[in-house]
């Protein structure tokens, strides 16, 4: 895999071309920046720009404005190689904060090796209705610590689109682990996300089984990557499976 040829592609197919990822959400350009608008419990954000330094600042305090103006609280997803080199340094003097930093993996599917099959005792179940979506926000509420409503609301506007693929983990009417998928007609690349796992069943394989559900998907669709903005406690799972590291990304919210 050329990793700077797949990032190139990300960029331009997941970034500058971004599609709205749910019902309600829309892509808007405004000038250098590429943001998505969502209903409140959607996510609202800049997912790329093309500033410089004499820019930069007033493209900051633009979307500062607009999204305040909307009264939501939005994300910048800052990319290592986005310019100018000070971007963080200036979202963070516009009153961002900056959450923990992710490395952006990418997998040639044809040669990730995810034939791994969940541990005994465990089926994994797809995810194609609202019974499934209640299952996914108990899993992440116990495995995150955070209240699910707004997952709740997103995934049901994401699989009345169409764009998602969610599958949950069941230790016999239990849900013990859950993860989705983001799929991006027209473009080369699924990307995964919400991993997660019920502390009690940690450690036994479930991250992978759950790749490898979504990864023999995402072949069976016709795309040839998956990507992950990957924890660390992730990033080495991945490797082992054949993904590689293209970059990082560095979440600053606002409001």
């Amino acid at each position: 895999m050329d990793r700077d040829e797949v990032l190139a592609e990300f960029d331009r197919q997941l970034r500058r071309a971004a599609r709205p990822d749910g019902p309600g959400a829309r892509i808007e350009q405004a000038g250098d920046v590429v943001r998505q608008v969502a209903p409140q419990h959607g996510w609202n954000g800049v997912l790329w720009s093309g500033l410089d330094d004499d820019g930069a600042d007033a493209a900051i305090a633009e979307q500062v404005g607009y999204f305040g103006g909307l009264g939501r609280p939005f994300e910048w997803k800052l990319y290592a190689h986005d310019r100018p080199d000070d971007l963080g340094r200036r979202l963070l003097a516009a009153g961002f904060t900056a959450e923990p930093a992710e490395t952006v993996m990418a997998g040639w599917i044809a040669a990730l090796a995810v034939d791994g099959p969940p541990p005994g005792g465990v089926r994994l179940a797809g995810v194609t209705d609202q019974a499934g979506v209640e299952l996914m926000a108990r899993v992440h509420e116990r495995a995150f610590g955070t209240p699910g409503e707004h997952l709740r609301r997103r995934l049901l506007d994401q699989l009345a689109a169409g764009t998602l693929v969610a599958v949950v983990a069941m230790a016999g009417d239990v849900p013990v682990s859950a993860a989705r998928m983001d799929v991006h007609p027209g473009s080369r690349f699924a990307s995964l996300w919400g991993g997660g796992t019920v502390p009690e069943w940690r450690g036994r394989g479930l991250y992978r089984a759950l790749v490898a559900y979504r990864a023999r998907l995402a072949a069976a669709r016709g795309y040839e990557f998956l990507q992950v903005d990957a924890s660390s406690e992730s990033r080495p799972i991945l490797a082992r499976l054949g993904f590689e590291a293209l970059t990082t990304t560095t979440p600053y919210v606002h409001g």
